[in-house]
C-alpha cells in the first residue's frame, strides 16, 4: 500500500490503460524488414515530460526462437520515411549535446523473437516539439558511446510523429 499517496509511476499506468495517446508514430519497416511494425504513442503528463509506449512486432530476430536482441530507438529531426528512410536527419538534438544527451536518444527496444514493448517517462523535449519529426528504429544497439549517434546500425523502421488529438 501507497499510504493514500499517487505515486507517478501509478498515474503513468492509468495514463497508458486508459488514456488516449496525444501523438503516436506508426513505424514500419524498411525493404529488407517488410514485417516490421509497430506503434510508438506520445502522453502529455503532469510532470511537464512525455510518456512514451512502444509496441513493434516483426523486428529481425523473429525467425530465432528464444532470441533477444536490442535496437536502438531515436527521435529524428525530420519525418519523412519515404524511400530507406534517408530524409530523417539526424537525431533530435536542440541543444547540440553529444551523444547520448540528445533529446532524440531514447531507451533502447529488446525484441524478444521480433516483439518488443517498452514504456518510459522523458522530460528532454515537450510534445509540441517532436510533432512532424520521426521515430527510427535502428538495426542494431545504440553503443552510448560513439559519435555522433551511438554506432546503431542502419535505419530499419521509421514512422512520423502526428498529433492524435
Amino acid at each position: 500500500m501507497y499510504n493514500n499517496q499517487t505515486t507517478p509511476g501509478i498515474l503513468f499506468s492509468e495514463l497508458l490503460s486508459r488514456g488516449r495517446p496525444d501523438a503516436a508514430a506508426w513505424v514500419v519497416g524498411n525493404i529488407d524488414n517488410p514485417r516490421l511494425s509497430g506503434l510508438v504513442k506520445f502522453y502529455r503528463t503532469d510532470y511537464g515530460g512525455v510518456l512514451i509506449e512502444a509496441e513493434i512486432f516483426g523486428l529481425p530476430n523473429i525467425q530465432t526462437e528464444g532470441s533477444s536482441d536490442f535496437y536502438a530507438l531515436h527521435i529524428h529531426e525530420y519525418g519523412d520515411c519515404s524511400g530507406s528512410f534517408q530524409n530523417t536527419g539526424s537525431h533530435y538534438n536542440p541543444d547540440k549535446a553529444p551523444h547520448p544527451d540528445h533529446a532524440g536518444d531514447l531507451l533502447p527496444l529488446l525484441g524478444s523473437q521480433g516483439y518488443a514493448w517498452s514504456a518510459f517517462y522523458d522530460k528532454r523535449f515537450t510534445l509540441d516539439e517532436i510533432i512532424g519529426k520521426s521515430v527510427v528504429i535502428h538495426s542494431g544497439r545504440d553503443d552510448f558511446s560513439t559519435q555522433p549517434a551511438g554506432d546503431s546500425g542502419t535505419k530499419i523502421g521509421c514512422g512520423e510523429i502526428r498529433r492524435t488529438l
